[in-house]
């Protein structure tokens, strides 16, 4: 008998898949659709949603007689999603001069005309800028794809809800 996810892990599923495809979506719509290239920083931040992504695919093609490592890709996969969502978080104080960038594209020790700055937010809204908003989707994303993985179903009369 092939066991399958429950409602909540389902769930879980399709936001670890979700949250990092429409993340990294959002942020090629806007490079190449709007010519906000990416800086060094940005690109630190999509890297764990690649990961996220594949991780939460492996999960749809893993084996359905144990939950267990489905489950396991699920939460790595948000890990992969709460990490971007730090990295974003560390590029916004940056980038609001909260505190100093570890990279060489900040401040004035660059010395290309091309190079994207780190610390200059190229779009904000409401005062959030893209790195911002990474860091406030991801991270509540990665918090409610663990809070579904550990919902217990509710049974009434020895019957799923």
């Amino acid at each position: 008998m092939t066991k399958s996810l429950s409602k909540s892990d389902r769930l879980a599923q399709q936001l670890a898949l979700a949250i990092p495809a429409l993340l990294i979506g959002g942020a090629y719509i806007s490079q190449y659709g709007f010519g906000l290239f990416p800086c060094e920083m940005c690109w630190w931040q999509r890297w764990p949603h690649f990961a996220a992504i594949a991780l939460a695919l492996l999960s749809t093609a893993a084996s359905s007689k144990s939950m267990g490592p489905k489950r396991i890709l699920i939460a790595l996969a948000a890990g992969g999603v709460l990490t971007s969502g730090l990295i974003g978080a560390f590029h916004a104080g940056v980038e609001y001069g909260w505190w100093e960038g570890i990279t060489g594209c900040t401040g004035n020790d660059y010395n290309s005309f091309d190079l994207i700055r780190c610390d200059v937010a190229p779009w904000t809204l409401f005062g959030i800028s893209l790195a911002g908003f990474n860091a406030l989707l991801s991270t509540g994303g990665a918090v409610a794809i663990w809070a579904l993985l550990a919902a217990k179903e509710k049974t009434f009369g020895g019957r799923k809800a």
